[in-house]
């Protein structure tokens, strides 16, 4: 398979056609090679406009929903950011590219360990990564930026309260067949505002949808 003829037209068709029009977030997505963290038996799908099957029910993001993120969290040079859900590592690399660092969390430990020997492969040394629940993550400093790569039922404050002021929250919220992308943007330490991006479906985020309360 010619992989920078399917690079290309991922670039030109999926992205630039779905609006993502920043340079810095396609060059970075050009540059990380994308085949390289896909699972080999779905490698020839790296670049077509789709999801891809990952263990444990989860998937690999379809190309244009990770150019919308990255354009929407507009990752400077001196940022901290978030990623969660690690996944294959690739969204991982990219967010490496943009920003100063990244800490990437994800519940599954297989998920963390071959990310970790895929961005040890590409020498990405400006990552953390951290096994865990990220419903439960409480990091010792906040984030210029999170990306949260699973749904979730509804908005409330967890991943909100772990900006700076001024920070910028990538997150599907609502439960299929409708969901929607929001970009958070926190104005101080109690005030945020919200802005709708687009409608997607995403697979939720594990241990974010709570059974209702049982009432006698």
């Amino acid at each position: 398979m010619n992989f920078e003829l399917a690079r290309t037209q991922m670039l030109g068709q999926q992205l630039r056609a779905w609006d993502v029009l920043d340079d810095r977030v396609l060059n970075a997505l050009a540059s990380v090679p994308r085949e390289r963290f896909a699972p080999e038996e779905y490698r020839s799908l790296a670049f077509a406009d789709t999801e891809i099957p990952l263990p444990h029910g989860q998937s690999m993001l379809a190309p244009k929903i990770e150019g919308r993120l990255l354009q929407a969290l507009a990752l400077e040079p001196v940022d901290e950011a978030l990623e969660v859900g690690t996944g294959t590592g690739y969204l991982t690399a990219v967010m490496a590219r943009l920003a100063r660092r990244v800490v990437s969390i994800d519940i599954f430990p297989d998920f963390v360990e071959r990310a970790r020997a895929a961005l040890a492969q590409r020498e990405v040394g400006n990552v953390e990564l951290v096994t865990g629940d990220a419903l439960a993550f409480a990091p010792a400093s906040r984030f210029d930026a999170i990306a949260v790569t699973g749904s979730v039922p509804k908005l409330d404050e967890h991943f909100i309260r772990m900006l700076k002021p001024g920070g910028r929250l990538f997150i599907v919220v609502g439960r299929p067949p409708v969901m929607e992308a929001l970009l958070v943007t926190k104005a101080g330490d109690e005030r945020y505002s919200s802005e709708s991006l687009f409608e997607t479906v995403l697979t939720p985020l594990v241990n974010a949808e709570q059974p209702e309360p049982f009432v006698l």
